[in-house]
């Protein structure tokens, strides 16, 4: 039997490559996240930082009001509905640039019975589809890292915040450590962060956009967190 070895790896998935090209690593990502025990052990070896915090970021949707709408930009594979309630009386729009990406959410919304308060959509972060001030909070999970153009991105998610809505995020910033160079090297090798940027300038962009936020690392991640002022 002859095996057409270029078929195959065509539906094989790669294990390098840009989030867009779906490479193995956002599947690997995606369980990680979403088994704390196994998957904190290995989040914990490759970043020296808690996977607990980052589940702990989903949990400020519960303090939107009723009503409210929640961006999640990139929604990648959902890690963010985490925080979601089926009873919760709000919008949730999942935005990412990649389809498979926004399939992957949309599928994590109907196991966890989510599937009536989300809504996805193909959105590029640099340039949202969305009016001013329209989101009462914009939640940026392990995405700005990853974007070509951060700056811009921050500029967006605080021209889309209201006044007194809050952003929570986190990121690969790039002022973590030196011990963190070769995660960062790789990852820019593999295509799968970007030019990255530093927590002074993660404040610095939100405030341009009447964001104050602070931010705390953790391991080679800076997690962020503010409210846009009146």
């Amino acid at each position: 039997m002859r095996i057409d070895v270029a078929s195959l790896a065509g539906r094989l998935p790669r294990v390098w490559g840009t989030w867009g090209e779906d490479p193995l690593w956002g599947t690997v990502y995606d369980w990680t996240v979403e088994h704390p025990h196994v998957g904190g052990l290995v989040w914990f070896a490759g970043t020296q930082s808690d996977l607990r915090r980052l589940h702990r970021a989903a949990d400020v949707i519960a303090a939107v009001p009723d009503g409210g709408r929640v961006l999640d930009v990139p929604c990648g594979g959902g890690v963010a509905l985490r925080g979601l309630r089926p009873d919760q009386d709000l919008s949730y729009v999942a935005a990412d640039l990649d389809p498979r990406m926004l399939e992957r959410t949309a599928a994590s919304a109907r196991r966890r019975g989510l599937g009536h308060l989300v809504r996805t959509e193909r959105a590029d972060v640099t340039d949202l589809p969305f009016e001013d001030d329209s989101f009462d909070l914009v939640l940026s999970l392990t995405g700005l890292h990853c974007f070509p153009d951060p700056q811009r991105a921050v500029e967006e998610m605080a021209r889309v915040l209201r006044p007194g809505g809050g952003v929570v995020g986190s990121a690969v910033l790039e002022d973590a450590g030196l011990r963190f160079a070769g995660l960062r090297a790789a990852g820019r090798l593999s295509g799968l962060i970007g030019p990255g940027c530093t927590s002074g300038e993660v404040r610095t962009w939100f405030a341009r956009g009447g964001v104050d936020v602070e931010v705390e690392l953790s391991g080679a991640f800076g997690y962020f967190g503010g409210e846009k002022v009146g």
